[in-house]
Parts: structure tokens; sequence; C-alpha cells
């Protein structure tokens, strides 16, 4: 399955219908059981940029979760990490690294019209350290679980077959049934995946880790966002990115929208993202993308 991109070109799509199937069950992100037709490994592989990938392996069975990085010209990924199911999981990533390379695959994606989904997925392997804002990094987090939605059919008409008396027409004598949320996690699940976490074992200073490959995956994923607004499609609204981005004003969107429109861009996460009804992370995230500014600039006034 493929894309096109403002650019013109072809890019895969990472996200598998297993793993689409599977982050619209609850019981997948709290620990609960799986959907019993889905297989008992699954193995889900982000490609980033240059070559290289960030591949999450689950066992759905136990529940362990292991996250490695694949290299260029290689098959099998390094590991990156590894941890039981009730953790505790391993500082594999940096918050602003994992943050870094979740938009630019986002940006590779054209479902995804946020990083939520990458995020939610492998921030348990990026706890917060001391030299992070904690209270930002969480609230991102909160956002990403509740970027996580499903289709829900729409809701039957409810009622008498034929036009009941005026005394009997009201919502009390004939209520609608509830609409289904869309969010997959209710508010409880989200509040207690994102509690801070305090223990977590450092791995990054072992002999094994990769730490010059994922600098360069890093390096590259920078170089990646920083092309992005060079690029024709969006010079032309860099200014009025960058003024949303001095004002912290969301206000212009729509104009952001409409000049991206104009200027030619067929980009479905672009577009997803700054269109109504609109959600302040996602227009966030991309505000800062188009103006080429750094990540969370722009996001730390709205969440």
């Amino acid at each position: 399955m493929a894309a096109t991109n403002c650019s013109g070109q072809y890019e895969r799509v990472p996200v598998s219908e297993a793993l689409r199937r599977l982050a619209e069950d609850p019981g997948f992100w709290t620990g609960g059981s799986a959907i019993p037709d889905d297989p008992k490994e699954l193995r889900v592989t982000f490609p980033v940029t240059g070559g290289y990938a960030l591949v999450l392996e689950v066992d759905l069975a136990t529940g362990e979760r292991t996250l490695g990085l694949r290299v260029p010209a290689t098959s099998e990924p390094i590991q990156l990490g590894w941890a039981e199911p009730a953790g505790p999981y391993p500082a594999s990533l940096r918050w602003w690294e994992l943050d870094l390379c979740a938009r630019v695959i986002a940006l590779e994606d054209p479902t995804l019209p946020h990083p939520g989904l990458v995020v939610a997925l492998l921030s348990p392997f990026a706890p917060a350290t001391p030299e992070d804002d904690e209270t930002m990094i969480a609230a991102l987090r909160e956002v990403a679980y509740r970027s996580l939605r499903r289709d829900v059919p729409p809701v039957e008409p409810h009622g008498p077959e034929q036009a009941p008396l005026p005394l009997f027409a009201s919502d009390d004598w004939w209520p609608s049934p509830p609409a289904p949320s869309p969010q997959v996690l209710d508010e409880a699940a989200i509040a207690e995946l994102t509690r801070p976490v305090t223990r977590y074992p450092e791995v990054r200073h072992g002999s094994r880790f990769p730490r010059e490959s994922l600098a360069d995956l890093v390096r590259l994923a920078s170089a990646h966002l920083d092309r992005l607004p060079r690029q024709s499609w969006y010079s032309t609204t860099v200014p009025l990115a960058r003024h949303i981005l001095d004002t912290g004003d969301l206000a212009p969107i729509p104009a952001l929208l409409g000049a991206l429109t104009e200027a030619g861009c067929d980009h479905p996460t672009v577009l997803d993202a700054l269109s109504e009804p609109l959600v302040p992370a996602e227009a966030c995230w991309m505000v800062e993308t188009l103006a080429g500014a750094r990540p969370g600039t722009l996001l730390r006034r709205h969440v």
C-alpha cells in the first residue's frame, strides 16, 4: 500500500491492519485479553528515514515487549530494550528522540493525522528523565492516547413507529440510546497509563547499546523535518505558520489550510492535521513542522 505526498513521491504505509485492529481494543493497552483471532505475536516496523526503522515486538500471550532499531542494509533489528508485562520499561529512548521520530513516521503515513499511535506504543520506552519537562510529556502522552479512535456506527433511530401524542413526545418518554464513543480508552484508563514513572532501567550506557546508530537516525530525522518547509508546496505558507507560532493563536489555521490547498498540497497527514474539527495537539505539531520550529514550541501553549 502506498500513498502520494506533496512531493509527488510514493511512501510505504507502515501501520499494518493487524496493528490497527489491536489498537482499537482497550485490552491491548491496559493489559487485558487480546482479540482471539489475532496472532500470538505482533511485530511492527516503523520506517523512519534513511533506511532506519524502529521495530516493536509484542508477545500477545505473555505481554512481553521488545523495542529494536533496524539499521540500513540489515533485516534484523538491534535491541534497544526489553520489558516484562508489568514493567518497568527501560529508558531506551529520550522523549525528544521519540517525539522527533514519531513526527517523521506520521508524515510518511497518510492514515496518521497525528503521531499519537506511535507515541502511545513506544512512549513506555521513553520515560521522562530529570532533564525533561514531565508535565508537558504527560500532557502529550494523554493527547496520544486520546488520539486513538475507532469508527462507530451511527445511532439507529429510536422511538415509536408513529408520532406519539404531544404528552408523550418528549425525550423523557423516548430517550435516544447513547452514542458509542469513538475514543478507544476512557479517561480513567488514560490517567493510569500516563502516571509518572520513577523507576526505569537505564540501558543506554551498556556496551551493546547502538548509540552511534541511534544518533545517526536522530540526525537524519532532524534533517528530514528541516527540509519540509523549504519544499515548494510549503514555502509560501511558512510566514503564516510562523505567525501562528509567534502569537500562539490557532484562529488562522483555516487560512493556513486554504493556502496549502491552493499551493497544490494534497498530503493527507498535513491536511488532516489542520482540518475541522480542529484538535489543538494535531494542529500544533503540523504548524511547528511547517514553520521549521523546534518540536513542542507551540504545543506547550495548548496542552
